[in-house]
């Protein structure tokens, strides 16, 4: 009964695989989650910090919550701070530019502007009997909703109206790179990531951020060629560059004004 009791309390320790027989219970594993701080080019920058057993390398997420990093289990101190220097100038611009965002939300309401292939456009609320989908005609956004609409129905309409141009634009600009490129992509979707203005997966599928149709062509067109480009290249090696040059001679200053640009 005592030992029984005892089994209880203290469960007999179990060798973790790859740990030499350490139990876990006696590892002093570092928290899971905390929350720090790191003194970034010149900027105290605060950060959510995740380990996961699972994760083999340290990777960087910024969005309206701020810097989070995702690293290994045991990842040493060293590592951690060499990556976030080697990140600080990416990190500080990038989290300017959410705070940009913050300072200059769209209000949705008749008059206000919206960003649109690199143009702003004029909200014109149109107030009816029934709502209808929006009709662009010049700079301006025609949005026809109920009488009672508020802000939350006119940006519900105006989110309908991006992602219909968004699957349209981006399936012809796909097509035109696509045959330029002698690819022919399996799918074309379009993504709401936080972190990624396009991906191609392995089965062909590629993906654009429905942002990029607030941005101008010729950053939707670089994304495209630049996704196109993993069907015949699957990395970024010397040889896939080459690919995205043989469409984009300007390929490296596309790169840097649309790394400027706050997703």
């Amino acid at each position: 009964m005592l030992k029984r009791l005892r089994n209880l309390v203290s469960p007999p320790a179990v060798p973790a695989r790859g740990t030499s027989g350490v139990s876990p219970l006696l590892r002093n594993d570092p928290p899971a989650v905390e929350q720090r701080a790191a003194l970034l080019a010149g900027k105290e920058i605060p950060y959510t910090l995740k380990r996961s057993g699972k994760r083999r390398s340290i990777g960087l997420r910024i969005d309206d919550r701020g810097l989070t990093v995702s690293a290994p289990l045991r990842a040493s101190e060293k590592w951690l701070h060499s990556v976030l220097q080697d990140k600080a100038r990416w990190v500080v611009e990038k989290l300017d530019g959410w705070q940009t965002r913050k300072q200059i939300e769209t209000r949705w309401a008749d008059g206000e502007t919206i960003p649109y292939l690199g143009e702003l456009l004029t909200l014109c609320v149109v107030r009816s009997l029934f709502a209808t989908p929006p009709a662009l005609c010049g700079r301006e956004l025609r949005v026809f909703v109920a009488g009672n609409a508020d802000s939350a129905q006119i940006e519900q309409a105006v989110s309908r109206w991006y992602r219909q141009e968004a699957e349209q634009l981006f399936a012809r600009r796909v097509a035109h790179h696509a045959a330029l490129l002698n690819v022919t992509p399996r799918a074309i979707r379009l993504s709401v990531a936080k972190t990624q203005w396009g991906c191609c997966t392995a089965r062909g599928t590629v993906r654009l951020n429905l942002q990029l149709i607030k941005l101008p062509l010729h950053l939707i067109d670089y994304v495209a060629v630049h996704e196109l480009a993993h069907l015949r290249e699957m990395n970024h090696s010397a040889a896939f560059w080459s690919v995205v040059e043989s469409v984009c001679p300007d390929y490296a200053k596309l790169r840097r004004e649309l790394k400027a640009v706050a997703l």
